[in-house]
């Protein structure tokens, strides 16, 4: 009996997906998060291929996939995709071509294939924002026409580095409520620690993005992508888009958690 791995972040609807993997044929072993766990356990046992579900959180499942196409023991385990806004989807699959995509009408269709045919020559991606890099930072920060945007601590040059803004968009160095969003630039864990939930109260129902500088730049060792995100979690935020600012900076979007 084939195994796979399904990551899906909402364990309800997630133990009913994996029934219907069951019901196919398949041993099935499901993850609601992600963490150096199931990195660790994808390398150490690959399964037959890998559905990830792109319904919620489609920005962890890119990253899923793109850690995978960087281990060298599990390269060649097939990507399936399921479900998911079409530009969310869109985006994914520039990054990872070779993986299949599918709605979870098709799911068994589709890991059949993605099975049947795993990719001899996987896409070697060097960074999960290697398709992004063309956009424009006030693009991927999503500033729009006449938002009023807050930011804190930012560094040096930060405003040349945005270039021109949409019309009407404002760029406050303090933020105030009233913000249609927020960036943050934290350089201590402690800092992340004491401030977030004020920040997040700030923002309030508004995204919010959390920036750190990365390890590669001199970032401080205790503060990284992993740290930023349990603690936008734990604070009652959800994070769904990944950014990097520029070669110091990368950063995490939140929300509040509905």
């Amino acid at each position: 009996m084939p195994r796979v791995r399904l990551i899906h972040w909402k364990r309800e609807e997630g133990e009913r997906r994996a029934e219907t993997l069951r019901a196919a044929g398949y041993e099935v072993c499901f993850d609601d998060a992600v963490g150096p766990g199931l990195l660790r356990g994808l390398r150490e046992e690959p399964p037959a291929a890998l559905v990830i579900d792109l319904t919620r959180l489609p920005s962890q499942g890119r990253e899923v996939g793109v850690a995978m196409r960087q281990t060298k023991s599990a390269r060649h385990v097939p990507l399936v995709f399921a479900g998911g806004a079409p530009e969310k989807v869109a985006r994914i699959r520039e990054l990872l071509p070779d993986a299949v995509y599918t709605e979870w009408t098709g799911i068994r269709g589709a890991l059949k294939r993605a099975i049947s045919h795993p990719p001899a020559q996987p896409v070697a991606t060097r960074s999960v924002f290697e398709a992004y890099r063309s956009r424009p930072l006030v693009e991927k920060l999503g500033i729009k026409a006449h938002t009023l945007i807050g930011v804190a601590l930012a560094p040096q040059g930060f405003r040349e580095l945005l270039g021109a803004l949409p019309e009407g968009a404002r760029l406050l160095a303090k933020p105030r409520e009233g913000c249609d969003l927020l960036i943050w630039f934290v350089r201590t864990e402690n800092e992340l620690r004491r401030d977030l939930s004020r920040m997040a109260a700030l923002a309030d129902e508004r995204p919010i993005w959390i920036a750190w500088r990365k390890k590669s730049a001199g970032g401080n060792a205790g503060l990284n992508q992993q740290i930023v995100r349990s603690s936008g979690l734990a604070a009652g935020l959800v994070d769904y888009k990944i950014c990097a600012i520029d070669a110091t900076w990368a950063g995490l979007q939140f929300r509040k958690r509905k």
